[in-house]
């Protein structure tokens, strides 16, 4: 357990001094800078649809750090020298989606909170947005880590993880940004469900994709 702390702690370090962390919370910002400028100041209209566009925001910088979470390591021999001494790849995957998340959850979730007040979002609405995202950005974590798995090696993993990204978490957004309606209760309840999936299945689809990219 201690050596799998070291491996998550690693990674979180590398996020952070390489701007993992910070292009994804730079890119949710600037988005939810803009669209007041393009929507104007009509405050109803912004707080109808500021939630969805923040969600919009989640979902898409989810995109930005996928090259940098497995190929790095299976470039540099890393990931095989971990096999060696013992480590499966559904563990490895598992701790990559844990220090992915530690590195990409909380900051998200403090940017939504800072983009929220450019929407007019307070009170009850913003509870129920963060926590959507709070419930949402481990799923999140686990399909940038299932992919960035599957696209490992292949040429043009970045937009090839993207196209398989967006419709996979079409189904967080639309319970996601459903939470906020009046009746949002059931969706949040549907998107933990979600939620509670996708990471249980991320490090077995993951692990299973770099078997499969190594031999």
């Amino acid at each position: 357990m201690g050596s799998l702390a070291t491996i998550i702690w690693r990674d979180v370090r590398q996020s952070y001094a390489s701007g993992g962390t910070w292009l994804p919370v730079i890119f949710y910002l600037s988005a939810a800078t803009l669209f007041p400028f393009a929507v104007g100041p009509d405050r109803e209209l912004l707080l109808r649809t500021g939630g969805g566009i923040l969600w919009i925001a989640a979902l898409l910088a989810t995109l930005l750090p996928l090259d940098r979470l497995i190929q790095p390591d299976l470039e540099n021999g890393v990931h095989d020298q971990l096999i060696v001494r013992g480590f499966s790849d559904e563990i490895l995957a598992a701790a990559r989606l844990v220090s992915h998340w530690l590195a990409f959850g909380p900051p998200l979730l403090l940017a939504a909170f800072l983009a929220s007040g450019l929407m007019g979002l307070e009170g009850a609405a913003l509870g129920i947005l963060l926590a959507s995202l709070a419930i949402a950005t481990p799923a999140l974590a686990g399909l940038a880590v299932m992919i960035a798995a599957l696209t490992a090696g292949l040429k043009g993993a970045g937009a090839l993880g993207g196209l398989l990204l967006v419709p996979l978490a079409i189904p967080l957004l639309i319970f996601g940004a459903g939470s906020l309606s009046a009746q949002g209760g059931s969706a949040l309840l549907f998107l933990g469900a979600i939620s509670l999936l996708l990471v249980a299945i991320t490090p077995f689809a993951a692990g299973a994709a770099l078997r499969a990219a190594r031999e």
